[in-house]
């Protein structure tokens, strides 16, 4: 069993999914940075400084000035502020992310593309040997390109 469980850990998808998770956790401390500290600082310029964390509703009936009291208070609450904040960053993140591997797709350098080795018959579009003199499918002369 030992020896099973070291030849699964020790696959190469195993590690590459170790090293995935480890760079995306640090990633993502990142891209919460950005979010909290850089962008949403700016559309709360745009929002009137909207806290959106206290937007909730008592399942109770009673009211009750912050999220916080309602909370102590043990009263079941609905956190919609919470869940649009949440889409928010969700969004916010999405396009960071996007323009990162946007980025990183860019710095990839295309290969270049392997010569053709076939071509197509005139007369009957199958694939053939570029050196071909007679098509083995319709067995059509072709012409010799110069």
């Amino acid at each position: 069993m030992l020896k099973e469980f070291k030849k699964f850990a020790l696959r190469g998808n195993m590690i590459d999914l170790a090293v995935g998770m480890i760079i995306g956790s640090a990633f993502t401390s990142i891209v919460n940075s950005l979010v909290n500290d850089m962008i949403m600082p700016v559309v709360s310029i745009f929002t009137g400084k909207v806290d959106f964390s206290n937007w909730f509703v008592s399942l109770d009936g009673s009211s009750y000035a912050t999220l916080e009291a309602a909370q102590a208070a043990g009263a079941a609450t609905l956190n919609y502020g919470t869940f649009i904040s949440n889409i928010i960053n969700f969004v916010i993140m999405a396009f960071v992310v996007f323009l990162f591997v946007k980025g990183m797709n860019k710095l990839k350098k295309e290969e270049p593309k392997a010569p053709s080795t076939t071509k197509k018959c005139p007369f009957c579009k199958s694939d053939i040997a570029l050196e071909a003199t007679r098509c083995p499918h319709c067995t059509s002369e072709l012409e010799q390109e110069a």
